[in-house]
């Protein structure tokens, strides 16, 4: 419950995940990500690196996350723990979003394709799908999918 009241004090991101077909393939290549890591000895820390760098880095930062959008719809969220700006061996500006290594599934709504990220504002932003509570989170996530590409969700 706190996560949620920290999420709706602040500003989100919403991105395209690009190369997923559902949350488990999402969770799946996390999961290999640190694996990889475990196996080089390394601590693992989940970044994604993007081209633009967030200009309201102190919103995101203020319990922000990342939302999903797979498959025309916003899917799930990652909680947003760091934004990094650094500068590529081409000498191009970038950053890397760190990121919670926990997905959380939320009600799904359809959005369309865009590039790069969008800042998501508090009133659009999906609720979590409440795992104790909700028998939406006992569904398969592709009958999710569908009824919420009939309007039913």
């Amino acid at each position: 419950m706190r996560a949620w009241l920290n999420m709706q004090m602040s500003l989100h991101l919403i991105k395209l995940c690009v190369g997923c077909d559902t949350i488990t393939d999402l969770e799946d290549w996390i999961e290999e990500n640190r694996s990889h890591f475990r196996r080089l000895g390394r601590e693992y820390e989940q970044t994604h690196t993007t081209r633009m760098v967030p200009k309201r880095m102190d919103e995101l930062l203020a319990g922000g996350s990342l939302f999903w959008v797979i498959r025309g719809q916003v899917a799930c969220r990652q909680a947003l723990l760091d934004v990094r700006p650094f500068t590529d061996g081409d000498g191009i500006g970038r950053c890397r979003l760190v990121l919670e290594p926990v997905v959380v599934p939320v009600e799904p709504r359809p959005y369309r394709p865009f590039q790069g990220w969008r800042y998501l504002a508090l009133k659009d932003a999906p609720r979590d799908i409440d795992p104790e509570a909700s028998d939406l989170a006992r569904m398969p996530e592709d009958m999710r999918r569908q009824l919420a590409e009939l309007g039913l969700l």
